[in-house]
Protein backbone atom coordinates (compact mmCIF):
# COMPACT_ATOMS: atom_id res chain seq x y z
CA UNK A 1 0.00 0.00 0.00
CA UNK A 2 1.09 3.28 -0.69
CA UNK A 3 2.20 4.99 2.16
CA UNK A 4 3.20 8.47 2.80
CA UNK A 5 6.83 8.79 0.72
CA UNK A 6 4.71 7.59 -1.90
CA UNK A 7 1.82 9.47 -1.68
CA UNK A 8 3.83 12.69 -1.02
CA UNK A 9 5.35 11.90 -4.16
CA UNK A 10 2.08 11.19 -5.91
CA UNK A 11 0.91 15.03 -4.57
CA UNK A 12 3.63 16.80 -5.95
CA UNK A 13 3.35 15.08 -9.23
CA UNK A 14 -0.30 15.99 -9.87
CA UNK A 15 0.10 19.48 -8.35
CA UNK A 16 3.06 19.81 -11.01
CA UNK A 17 0.39 19.14 -13.59
CA UNK A 18 -3.06 19.69 -12.85
CA UNK A 19 -3.16 22.66 -10.24
CA UNK A 20 -4.77 25.50 -12.31
CA UNK A 21 -6.40 23.53 -15.19
CA UNK A 22 -9.82 22.06 -15.29
CA UNK A 23 -10.71 18.31 -15.52
CA UNK A 24 -12.98 17.89 -18.65
CA UNK A 25 -14.34 14.76 -18.04
CA UNK A 26 -14.38 11.63 -15.98
CA UNK A 27 -14.58 7.89 -16.99
CA UNK A 28 -15.35 5.26 -14.41
CA UNK A 29 -14.98 1.59 -15.39
CA UNK A 30 -14.71 -0.30 -11.96
CA UNK A 31 -18.29 -0.64 -10.81
CA UNK A 32 -17.18 -0.92 -6.80
CA UNK A 33 -14.64 2.32 -7.23
CA UNK A 34 -17.12 5.05 -6.57
CA UNK A 35 -18.11 5.23 -2.66
CA UNK A 36 -19.80 8.43 -2.34
CA UNK A 37 -23.81 8.98 -3.54
CA UNK A 38 -22.33 12.32 -5.31
CA UNK A 39 -21.69 11.16 -9.18
CA UNK A 40 -18.22 11.99 -10.61
CA UNK A 41 -19.59 14.67 -13.01
CA UNK A 42 -20.48 16.83 -9.97
CA UNK A 43 -16.55 18.34 -10.17
CA UNK A 44 -16.56 17.81 -14.13
CA UNK A 45 -15.91 21.58 -15.78
CA UNK A 46 -14.39 22.60 -12.17
CA UNK A 47 -10.76 23.86 -12.04
CA UNK A 48 -7.97 22.46 -9.51
CA UNK A 49 -7.18 24.47 -6.47
CA UNK A 50 -5.25 22.62 -4.86
CA UNK A 51 -3.68 18.76 -4.41
CA UNK A 52 -3.01 17.15 -0.99
CA UNK A 53 -2.60 14.06 1.16
CA UNK A 54 -5.13 13.22 4.29
CA UNK A 55 -3.55 10.15 6.05
CA UNK A 56 -2.99 7.57 3.00
CA UNK A 57 -5.47 9.73 1.15
CA UNK A 58 -5.23 12.27 -2.08
CA UNK A 59 -7.18 14.73 -2.09
CA UNK A 60 -7.78 16.98 -5.14
CA UNK A 61 -9.56 20.09 -4.30
CA UNK A 62 -11.89 21.74 -6.93
CA UNK A 63 -13.03 25.76 -6.97
CA UNK A 64 -16.61 25.50 -4.83
CA UNK A 65 -15.32 23.81 -2.50
CA UNK A 66 -15.27 20.25 -4.29
CA UNK A 67 -13.20 17.39 -3.72
CA UNK A 68 -12.31 13.78 -5.35
CA UNK A 69 -10.66 12.17 -3.01
CA UNK A 70 -8.69 8.58 -3.99
CA UNK A 71 -7.87 5.89 -1.76
CA UNK A 72 -5.55 3.54 -3.60
CA UNK A 73 -5.09 0.73 -0.86
CA UNK A 74 -3.21 -2.24 -1.86
CA UNK A 75 -2.96 -2.18 -5.22
CA UNK A 76 -4.39 0.87 -6.59
CA UNK A 77 -1.51 3.16 -8.94
CA UNK A 78 -1.86 6.30 -10.66
CA UNK A 79 -0.67 7.10 -14.00
CA UNK A 80 -0.29 9.94 -16.04
CA UNK A 81 -0.52 9.87 -19.84
CA UNK A 82 -0.58 12.47 -22.84
CA UNK A 83 -3.53 10.55 -24.41
CA UNK A 84 -6.21 8.75 -23.55
CA UNK A 85 -6.05 5.18 -22.64
CA UNK A 86 -9.07 3.05 -25.24
CA UNK A 87 -8.44 -0.14 -23.51
CA UNK A 88 -6.91 -0.55 -20.35
CA UNK A 89 -7.68 -3.94 -19.63
CA UNK A 90 -9.45 -5.38 -16.52
CA UNK A 91 -6.57 -3.40 -14.22
CA UNK A 92 -7.76 0.51 -15.59
CA UNK A 93 -10.76 1.74 -12.91
CA UNK A 94 -10.50 5.32 -13.75
CA UNK A 95 -9.62 7.88 -16.22
CA UNK A 96 -9.55 11.65 -15.83
CA UNK A 97 -9.24 14.05 -18.58
CA UNK A 98 -7.52 17.44 -17.61
CA UNK A 99 -5.89 20.12 -19.67
CA UNK A 100 -2.70 19.08 -19.91
CA UNK A 101 -2.92 15.41 -20.15
CA UNK A 102 -5.30 12.52 -18.57
CA UNK A 103 -4.86 10.67 -15.13
CA UNK A 104 -5.50 6.86 -14.88
CA UNK A 105 -6.34 4.67 -11.76
CA UNK A 106 -5.38 1.13 -11.95
CA UNK A 107 -5.90 -1.56 -9.45
CA UNK A 108 -3.79 -5.22 -9.93
CA UNK A 109 -5.47 -8.70 -9.03
CA UNK A 110 -9.05 -9.30 -8.54
CA UNK A 111 -9.82 -7.97 -5.30
CA UNK A 112 -11.63 -4.15 -5.71
CA UNK A 113 -9.94 -2.36 -2.41
CA UNK A 114 -9.30 1.10 -4.31
CA UNK A 115 -12.09 4.01 -3.41
CA UNK A 116 -13.20 6.82 -4.89
CA UNK A 117 -15.80 9.68 -3.23
CA UNK A 118 -16.59 13.06 -4.91
CA UNK A 119 -17.71 15.10 -1.95
CA UNK A 120 -19.09 18.68 -2.06
CA UNK A 121 -18.23 20.53 1.15
CA UNK A 122 -14.95 20.75 3.72
CA UNK A 123 -17.23 18.82 6.42
CA UNK A 124 -17.46 15.87 4.49
CA UNK A 125 -13.67 15.67 3.43
CA UNK A 126 -13.02 16.02 7.16
CA UNK A 127 -15.12 13.27 7.89
CA UNK A 128 -12.96 10.81 6.20
CA UNK A 129 -9.87 12.00 7.84
CA UNK A 130 -8.96 9.24 10.35
CA UNK A 131 -7.18 11.93 12.67
CA UNK A 132 -3.79 10.26 12.89
CA UNK A 133 -0.92 12.33 14.45
CA UNK A 134 1.28 13.90 11.41
CA UNK A 135 4.50 12.77 12.54
CA UNK A 136 6.75 15.59 10.43
CA UNK A 137 4.80 18.23 11.69
CA UNK A 138 4.45 17.71 15.63
CA UNK A 139 6.44 17.88 18.10
CA UNK A 140 8.44 14.71 21.04
CA UNK A 141 5.77 15.76 23.35
CA UNK A 142 2.88 15.17 20.98
CA UNK A 143 4.15 12.03 19.46
CA UNK A 144 4.79 10.65 23.16
CA UNK A 145 0.45 11.66 24.45
CA UNK A 146 -0.62 9.71 21.15
CA UNK A 147 1.66 6.74 20.99
CA UNK A 148 0.59 6.30 25.52
CA UNK A 149 -2.97 6.80 24.17
CA UNK A 150 -3.88 3.35 24.23
CA UNK A 151 -1.25 0.30 24.84
CA UNK A 152 -1.12 -1.71 21.72
CA UNK A 153 1.88 -3.17 19.64
CA UNK A 154 4.41 -0.81 18.56
CA UNK A 155 3.52 -2.43 15.16
CA UNK A 156 -0.14 -2.15 15.53
CA UNK A 157 0.42 1.51 17.34
CA UNK A 158 2.19 2.63 14.01
CA UNK A 159 0.13 2.05 11.55
CA UNK A 160 -3.12 3.02 13.31
CA UNK A 161 -4.52 5.74 10.88
CA UNK A 162 -6.20 7.28 14.32
CA UNK A 163 -3.04 7.46 16.21
CA UNK A 164 -0.09 7.97 12.79
CA UNK A 165 -0.65 9.40 10.04
CA UNK A 166 0.35 8.09 6.92
CA UNK A 167 2.32 4.86 8.10
CA UNK A 168 1.73 1.38 6.75
CA UNK A 169 3.10 -1.70 6.82
CA UNK A 170 6.56 -1.39 4.88
CA UNK A 171 7.58 2.18 6.77
CA UNK A 172 6.52 1.12 10.36
CA UNK A 173 9.23 -2.26 9.49
CA UNK A 174 11.82 0.65 8.76
CA UNK A 175 11.26 2.94 11.39
CA UNK A 176 11.64 -0.31 13.86
CA UNK A 177 14.51 -1.44 12.68
CA UNK A 178 15.82 2.33 12.81
CA UNK A 179 14.88 2.33 16.34
CA UNK A 180 16.41 -0.92 17.22
CA UNK A 181 12.58 -1.88 18.64
CA UNK A 182 10.55 -4.78 19.28
CA UNK A 183 7.38 -4.38 16.75
CA UNK A 184 5.63 -6.69 20.00
CA UNK A 185 7.05 -3.88 22.30
CA UNK A 186 3.59 -2.15 24.42
CA UNK A 187 3.37 1.20 23.77
CA UNK A 188 2.82 1.80 27.40
CA UNK A 189 5.93 0.36 28.60
CA UNK A 190 8.37 2.31 26.32
CA UNK A 191 10.79 4.01 28.87
CA UNK A 192 10.81 8.08 27.83
CA UNK A 193 14.28 7.41 25.84
CA UNK A 194 12.70 4.45 23.87
CA UNK A 195 9.86 6.66 23.09
CA UNK A 196 12.18 9.82 21.84
CA UNK A 197 14.62 6.86 19.57
CA UNK A 198 10.90 6.03 18.18
CA UNK A 199 9.62 9.10 17.25
CA UNK A 200 13.91 10.01 15.83
CA UNK A 201 13.11 7.33 13.64
CA UNK A 202 9.76 8.02 12.41
CA UNK A 203 11.25 11.71 11.15
CA UNK A 204 14.41 10.35 9.89
CA UNK A 205 12.85 7.28 7.89
CA UNK A 206 9.96 8.95 6.53
CA UNK A 207 11.63 11.79 5.16
CA UNK A 208 14.88 10.08 3.86
CA UNK A 209 12.70 7.99 2.02
CA UNK A 210 9.92 10.96 1.00
CA UNK A 211 13.58 12.73 -0.66
CA UNK A 212 15.40 9.08 -2.16
CA UNK A 213 11.72 8.77 -4.10
CA UNK A 214 11.65 12.28 -5.05
CA UNK A 215 15.43 12.10 -6.58
CA UNK A 216 14.26 8.82 -8.19
CA UNK A 217 10.93 10.70 -9.87
CA UNK A 218 13.16 13.36 -10.98
CA UNK A 219 9.88 15.31 -11.88
CA UNK A 220 8.65 12.28 -13.91
CA UNK A 221 5.21 10.96 -12.81
CA UNK A 222 5.77 8.63 -9.99
CA UNK A 223 5.44 4.78 -11.64
CA UNK A 224 7.45 2.84 -9.72
CA UNK A 225 5.61 2.80 -6.59
CA UNK A 226 5.91 -0.66 -4.48
CA UNK A 227 6.59 -1.86 -1.24
CA UNK A 228 9.64 -3.30 -1.64
CA UNK A 229 12.19 -0.94 -2.18
CA UNK A 230 16.26 -1.43 -2.84
CA UNK A 231 17.69 -0.25 0.20
CA UNK A 232 15.21 -1.20 2.36
CA UNK A 233 16.69 -2.67 5.98
CA UNK A 234 13.97 -5.07 7.24
CA UNK A 235 10.78 -4.95 4.77
CA UNK A 236 10.45 -7.51 2.48
CA UNK A 237 14.29 -9.03 3.26
CA UNK A 238 13.46 -11.94 5.10
CA UNK A 239 16.26 -14.49 5.18
CA UNK A 240 18.49 -11.52 3.67
CA UNK A 241 21.29 -10.07 6.16
CA UNK A 242 20.66 -7.36 8.39
CA UNK A 243 22.35 -4.35 7.16
CA UNK A 244 23.45 -3.63 10.98
CA UNK A 245 24.54 -6.00 12.42
CA UNK A 246 24.26 -9.08 9.21
CA UNK A 247 22.18 -11.26 11.34
CA UNK A 248 19.12 -12.77 9.68
CA UNK A 249 15.82 -10.94 8.91
CA UNK A 250 12.98 -12.95 10.36
CA UNK A 251 8.78 -12.61 10.09
CA UNK A 252 5.65 -12.68 11.65
CA UNK A 253 2.50 -13.50 8.94
CA UNK A 254 -0.79 -12.60 9.54
CA UNK A 255 -3.32 -12.17 7.36
CA UNK A 256 -1.96 -11.08 3.99
CA UNK A 257 0.89 -9.17 5.40
CA UNK A 258 3.97 -9.64 7.29
CA UNK A 259 6.27 -8.27 9.67
CA UNK A 260 10.35 -8.24 9.42
CA UNK A 261 12.42 -7.12 11.85
CA UNK A 262 16.29 -7.84 12.92
CA UNK A 263 16.14 -10.59 16.08
CA UNK A 264 19.93 -9.25 17.12
CA UNK A 265 19.29 -5.44 16.49
CA UNK A 266 15.32 -5.82 17.61
CA UNK A 267 14.38 -8.54 20.36
CA UNK A 268 17.93 -9.33 22.07
CA UNK A 269 18.26 -12.61 19.54
CA UNK A 270 14.68 -13.80 20.78
CA UNK A 271 12.65 -15.13 17.92
CA UNK A 272 9.27 -13.97 17.82
CA UNK A 273 6.32 -16.60 17.35
CA UNK A 274 4.77 -16.69 13.69
CA UNK A 275 1.60 -17.69 14.21
CA UNK A 276 0.81 -20.67 11.36
CA UNK A 277 4.48 -22.11 11.78
CA UNK A 278 4.57 -21.65 15.82
CA UNK A 279 0.46 -24.05 15.63
CA UNK A 280 2.54 -25.83 12.91
CA UNK A 281 5.48 -26.88 15.34
CA UNK A 282 3.81 -26.09 19.13
CA UNK A 283 6.89 -27.33 21.88
CA UNK A 284 9.45 -27.65 18.63
CA UNK A 285 8.90 -23.92 17.85
CA UNK A 286 13.10 -22.58 18.34
CA UNK A 287 13.34 -19.79 20.75
CA UNK A 288 16.38 -17.48 18.85
CA UNK A 289 17.34 -16.93 15.25
CA UNK A 290 20.52 -19.62 15.81
CA UNK A 291 18.26 -22.28 16.98
CA UNK A 292 15.94 -21.68 14.33
CA UNK A 293 18.79 -21.93 11.70
CA UNK A 294 19.80 -25.18 13.55
CA UNK A 295 16.48 -26.60 13.11
CA UNK A 296 16.96 -26.22 9.78
CA UNK A 297 20.17 -27.09 8.96
CA UNK A 298 18.41 -30.58 11.29
CA UNK A 299 15.79 -30.48 8.84
CA UNK A 300 17.45 -29.89 5.76
CA UNK A 301 14.85 -27.63 4.54
CA UNK A 302 11.72 -25.22 6.07
CA UNK A 303 9.70 -26.88 7.63
CA UNK A 304 6.30 -27.44 5.41
CA UNK A 305 4.74 -24.03 5.18
CA UNK A 306 0.71 -24.57 6.70
CA UNK A 307 -0.23 -21.84 4.16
Amino acid sequence: MPELPDITIYVEALERRIAGHKLLSASIRGPFLLRSLEPVETVCGHIVRQVRRVGKRIVIGFEGDLFLVLHLMIAGRLHWKATAIKTGGRNLLAQFEFDPGFLTLTEAGSRRRASLHVLTNADELAALDPGGLEVLSYSLVEFTRALRRENHTLKRALTDPHLFSGIGNAYSDEILHRAQLSPVALSQKLSDAEVSLLHRACVEVLREWTEKLRKESGGSFPEKVTAFREGMAAHGRYREPCPRCGARIQRIRYASNETNYCPTCQTKGKLLADRALSRLLREDWPKTAEEWEERKQKWGRLPPDPN
